[in-house]
C-alpha cells in the first residue's frame, strides 16, 4: 500500500512516505506495551492529562499551519479544516478537564456489602481511522485513552500521510512518553497481523461498511473489544410547518460540506408533499450557486473530492442510478478539471428497487424523496441499512420530537444540520457501527469497569 500525499485539486503527486517494516511495528509494540505496564498507565490519572492540556494548546497554536496541511492532502476547504483543527483542540481539552470525573469510581448500593466499580485501563490499542477528517477521526481515539492509560497504535488513510505524521509528531511535543501514540504506515494485512498479538486489547475503526466488518471479524475471532463507526445515509426530514428558508440554508451545508464527504452529511432529504416543490426549486438554486475551485481560496464554496479514485465510484453510482430511473434535477457528472470535482447533484424519483435507495453516497449528491405524512416519513427513514445520525426540520417541536424518538439512528438533530461536539457521543446503530465515541460514553468504551465488594458477613 502506497502512502502519498496527492493533491486532489491538480491531482499532483507531492510526496511519497516509506512503509513501516515488520521491525517497526514490532518495535511499537513492544514499547506501547512496556508503557501499559508502567506506573504512567496504571498509575494516577493527573500525571497524564498535562499532556491533553498541552495537546491543546498547541493545536490552536498550529491551527493554520495543521488546515493548510489538510486541505493540501485532501481537499477539505481551509475554513473548514481550520474548523476541524479547533475542534480537535476542544475535544483535547475536554478530557483533560473532565476525564478524571468520568473514570473516578462508581458506588453501588448492594446487601451484600460496601459495592464500586473502578475504571482501569486495559491495554494497548490499534485504530484504523479515514481521510475525511484527518485530525478529528485520530483526536477522538487518542483523547480518552491517553487519558484513561491505553497506548494506541494508528494506521490512518493512505492518502493522508502528511497529516498522520503531523499530528503523531504534535502528541509527541505535547510531552506524551514513547509507546503513548505511534503512527504506522502499514498494510491491511498487518493490522489483521498486530489485532492477533496478545499485547494488543482492543481495535477502534471509522471507515466503510467493508473494511469494518474485516476488522471486527478479526477482531472478534481474537477476542477482542471493538468499536465500528462506519457509513450512513442519513436522513434530512422537511415538514410542512418548516423554517423553509433556515431548512434550505442548512440543507445546502448538510450536504455538501466537506464536499459531502461525511458519514453524518445528510444524504436523503424527505420533504413533506405540501412544500416539496418550493424547497426543490430553493435547493437546487442553492446547489447551482455553488463555487467550485480550490479550497485555499476563501471564495470557494465546494472543493474537490478526495481522490481520482473517489470521482470514479460516485460517478458509477450516479450513472447506475440514473440507469435504473432516477431523474437528475441538476449536475450529475464530473467536471472537466484536472482535480476531482463532481457538480452538485440532486436525484429525484428513486424507487427501492434502484441501488441508490440503500447506498451510501459519499460526495455531492443529494437524493429528494416526496412523502405524504410523519407515517411515510418513519417507514422511509428506517428502510435503510444504516443508522447514524438525522435531522428533521419543523417549528412544531413536540411534532419533531416524537419523530425522532421513532428514527432508527444513533442521533437526530432537530433543525440543525447533524453535527459533534466534544460532550456529546457519537456513533451509530444497524450497519453504521456499534459503540461510541466522546463525551463520557466514549472513554469508557475501552476500560476495565472492575467491581471491588467488601462483604458484609
Amino acid at each position: 500500500m502506497a502512502y502519498q500525499t496527492i493533491n486532489p485539486f491538480t491531482n499532483q503527486l507531492i510526496k511519497e512516505y516509506p512503509s513501516h517494516t515488520q521491525a517497526d511495528i514490532d518495535a511499537a509494540l513492544e514499547k506501547a506495551h512496556a508503557l501499559y505496564q508502567s506506573d504512567w498507565a496504571k498509575g494516577e490519572i493527573d500525571q497524564r492529562l498535562p499532556v491533553l492540556h498541552k495537546l491543546a494548546d498547541l493545536l490552536d497554536q498550529r491551527t493554520e499551519e495543521l488546515a493548510k496541511i489538510a486541505s493540501e492532502e485532501m481537499g477539505k476547504l481551509i475554513a473548514q479544516s481550520r474548523g476541524e483543527v479547533q475542534l480537535c483542540a476542544q475535544i483535547a481539552r475536554y478530557y483533560a478537564d473532565n476525564a478524571k470525573q468520568f473514570l473516578a469510581p462508581v458506588r453501588y448500593p448492594s446487601d451484600l456489602g460496601e459495592a464500586w466499580v473502578e475504571h482501569h485501563p486495559i491495554g494497548v490499542l490499534m485504530a484504523v481511522e479515514p481521510w475525511n477528517f484527518p485530525y478529528y477521526q485520530l483526536i477522538r481515539v487518542l483523547a480518552p485513552n491517553l487519558a484513561a492509560g491505553n497506548p494506541v497504535l494508528v494506521k490512518h488513510a493512505s492518502i493522508v500521510p502528511h497529516c498522520a505524521e503531523a499530528f503523531e509528531h504534535l502528541v509527541r511535543e505535547a510531552g506524551a512518553p514513547d509507546g503513548a501514540y505511534t503512527n504506522l504506515f502499514i498494510s491491511s494485512d498487518q493490522v489483521s497481523a498486530i489485532i492477533e498479538d496478545d499485547r494488543v486489547q482492543g481495535v477502534a475503526l471509522t471507515g466503510s461498511e467493508k473494511a469494518g466488518a474485516a476488522v471486527a471479524a478479526q477482531a472478534a475471532k481474537n477476542l477482542k473489544k471493538s468499536t465500528l463507526e462506519l457509513g450512513g445515509n442519513d436522513v434530512f426530514v422537511v415538514l410542512d410547518d418548516c423554517d423553509m428558508e433556515k431548512a434550505v440554508k442548512v440543507g445546502v451545508q448538510a450536504r455538501l460540506q466537506n464536499a459531502g464527504q461525511v458519514c453524518t452529511a445528510a444524504k436523503r432529504f424527505i420533504v413533506h408533499e405540501a412544500v416539496a416543490d418550493t424547497f426543490l426549486e430553493k435547493f437546487r438554486a442553492a446547489f447551482e450557486a455553488v463555487k467550485l475551485g480550490d479550497p485555499l481560496d476563501e471564495s470557494t464554496t465546494l472543493g474537490p473530492l478526495s481522490s481520482a479514485d473517489a470521482l470514479k465510484t460516485l460517478t458509477e453510482q450516479v450513472n447506475a442510478a440514473v440507469e435504473k430511473g432516477a431523474k437528475v434535477l441538476t449536475g450529475g457528472k464530473p467536471v472537466d478539471h484536472k482535480g476531482n470535482f463532481f457538480e452538485p447533484t440532486i436525484l429525484t424519483d428513486i424507487t427501492r428497487d434502484n441501488p441508490a435507495w440503500f447506498e451510501e453516497f459519499f460526495g455531492p449528491v443529494a437524493q429528494v424523496y416526496v412523502v405524504n405524512d410523519d407515517e411515510e416519513v418513519v417507514k422511509l427513514a428506517n428502510d435503510s441499512h444504516y443508522g447514524l445520525g438525522g435531522a428533521i426540520f419543523s417549528q412544531n417541536i413536540e411534532r419533531a420530537k416524537r419523530l425522532a424518538s421513532r428514527i432508527e439512528t444513533g442521533m437526530v438533530y432537530i433543525n440543525s444540520l447533524t453535527d459533534t461536539a466534544p460532550e456529546l457521543p457519537f456513533g451509530g446503530v444497524k450497519r453504521s457501527g456499534f459503540g461510541r465515541e466522546l463525551s463520557d460514553l466514549g472513554i469508557k468504551e475501552f476500560v476495565n469497569h472492575k467491581l471491588v465488594v467488601i462483604s458484609n458477613a
